[in-house]
């Protein structure tokens, strides 16, 4: 690609720690290992220190935990603060989700049908 078209596409891309999926670093959560060595969920995806990823997808927050993958990426051992982050992002996606179904009820639930 010209050096034009390398400045366009500029948008940063992250990896999900379980699925290997790449994708825009804002579609992704972060969960970070601070400077002073803690584990947190960060929702701004701005706090500083070393950042993990993951896509959201129930089945990579279960194998994050089995796996250990946020330990691994964060080069950290404890465990119980790492799933502790992992759930509060799976307790963050589910609010999320309840909060879109809740403003975007489906259009086939609400239509009244009429008999001729």
């Amino acid at each position: 690609p010209s050096p034009d078209a390398a400045k366009l596409d500029r948008t940063p891309r992250r990896t999900c720690v379980v699925c290997r999926s790449t994708t825009a670093k804002r579609t992704l959560h972060r969960i970070v290992r601070s400077p002073a060595g803690t584990v947190a969920y960060d929702p701004t995806g701005k706090a500083a220190g070393r950042g993990a990823y993951l896509c959201g997808q129930a089945v990579c927050l279960d194998q994050a935990v089995r796996r250990r993958s946020i330990q691994r990426a964060l080069k950290v051992t404890d465990t119980a603060a790492a799933d502790a982050a992992v759930e509060a992002l799976r307790n963050q996606v589910l609010s999320e989700r309840v909060a879109l179904a809740s403003r975007h009820p489906r259009s086939s639930d609400d239509k009244e049908v009429r008999s001729g």
